[in-house]
């Protein structure tokens, strides 16, 4: 776990079988109910707002679609609206998340590169990434890093695996326990192994010009951060 792998996911191949596709994305909405998943990011998003009620919310490698979901359901309570704008790049990925995305009128697809955002500065109001950062080598990493910067006005929430043999252990725990889709058991631990630590995280935070203001607890395999611009 000294150095980060380079094993290819699954997830990460151009064309995918559809039923696991459909299993492993049911599977991961499941992981992200889990401690430091859906609830850490919003309460991270929710720092960066710092009292502001009305935001828009950009979502990077939305996956199945209910971190959007859930994210625009939390911005309805009380007299909030928190709007979503979900990105992923594959479109197999984003056709089965439309389905659902569509049924809800706070939440807009698109289909666009994290590295190249079709979208101008500071058009949010914060961009968010779950379980994205390590499907991204560091030259890639730092490159969508770098266009959330750019287009967030008030920061940047990145939720992801952290990498260390504590972390390795509880998330193949959890994912052999858990999850039965061959997708999810096989890149569950090749993520894992993927992930980039907490010094590498920083490092690449601060080259693409952003700066931590909080950081979830250190005993989860996850580790969600919150940064804004230097």
């Amino acid at each position: 776990m000294a150095r980060r792998s380079h094993e290819r996911e699954l997830l990460d191949g151009e064309t995918l079988d559809r039923d696991e596709l459909r299993a492993n994305l049911r599977e991961l909405a499941m992981l992200n109910r889990l401690p430091g998943g859906t609830q850490t990011s919003i309460d991270a998003i929710e720092r960066l707002a710092d009292g502001v009620r009305d935001l828009h919310v950009l979502d990077l490698g939305t996956g199945g679609g209910e971190m959007p979901i859930a994210l625009a359901r939390h911005g309805r309570r009380g007299a909030a609206r928190w709007c979503v704008t979900a990105v992923d790049n594959h479109p197999q990925v984003m056709g089965l998340a439309r389905r659902r995305l569509e049924r809800d009128p706070a939440v807009t697809t698109l289909v666009a590169d994290c590295r190249f955002l079709p979208l101008p500065d500071e058009s949010v109001d914060v961009a968010h990434a779950s379980l994205l950062l390590h499907h991204l080598d560091p030259q890639d990493a730092l490159a969508a890093l770098s266009e959330m910067r750019r287009v967030a006005r008030l920061g940047v929430v990145i939720n992801d695996l952290r990498r260390g043999p504590l972390a390795y252990a509880l998330t193949g725990l959890t994912v052999l326990g858990l999850a039965r889709a061959r997708y999810t058991r096989h890149d569950g631990l090749a993520s894992a192994r993927r992930a980039y630590s907490v010094r590498e995280l920083d490092e690449l935070l601060h080259a693409a010009g952003l700066s931590t203001v909080w950081r979830s607890p250190p005993l989860l395999p996850r580790v969600v951060t919150a940064a804004v611009p230097a």
